[in-house]
């Protein structure tokens, strides 16, 4: 029987569970198309919306799905789901969708989305797994807007396309390049490591 209510289930994404900082699955995408706020935006709308109705779907065919064949079945379903938010974009943002370039494709293999199919959506009921991916969604965004908005902010000046520093402030051009990646995300690790500590060591 479960034993969180439908609200920790919801807001486990958000911190304790959350795919970014807690458990560091989808570095790939994370990593690479967070230069921009819009990338990164794109990139979390494009990876909610898969999880979210591969989890709905493997949620309701559960009990159809042969134990040997359930990751093969998985993957079919959410290759499904690439495919139409891949093809969303190039249709309608295709400078998005350009700027983001095989990284769409490649949600296919998140560890995120497929790892909640398998560790989540396939042993609880719809409602549940709709809420699990909604909280694992939300919480992959706002990851992905926090390291998108400190990389564009530093790197270039601006917030999503927007000047917001003075004529002062020099861009910091390696944030906008691979190795800002990490330096960024190793700083948001270690201060989300020490707010686990002091968390934990109040309570």
């Amino acid at each position: 029987m479960p034993t969180k209510t439908i609200r920790e289930e919801f807001v486990k994404g958000l911190w304790d569970e959350n795919p970014i900082f807690r458990q560091l699955l989808g570095m790939c995408p994370t990593l690479a198309v967070t230069n921009a706020v819009i990338n990164g935006f794109a990139m979390g709308l494009a990876t909610s919306f898969v999880l979210i109705f591969s989890s709905v779907v493997v949620s309701s065919i559960k009990k159809l799905i042969p134990n040997q064949v359930r990751i093969a079945s998985y993957i079919v379903i959410i290759a499904t789901f690439v495919t139409m938010a891949d093809r969303f974009l190039a249709a309608f943002f295709y400078p998005i969708s350009k700027e983001l370039g095989p990284y769409v494709p490649l949600i296919v293999v998140n560890c995120i989305i497929l790892g909640r199919q398998e560790a989540f959506s396939s042993k609880n009921t719809v409602g549940r797994s709709l809420i699990d991916a909604l909280g694992m969604s939300l919480g992959f965004v706002l990851a992905l807007l926090i390291l998108s908005s400190i990389r564009e902010i530093l790197g270039m000046g601006t917030f999503l396309g927007h000047q917001v520093m003075g004529s002062w402030f020099k861009p910091w051009i390696i944030m906008v390049l691979p190795p800002g990646a990490f330096i960024t995300l190793g700083i948001l690790l270690a201060i989300a490591l020490q707010i686990e500590r002091k968390t934990k060591s109040r309570r």
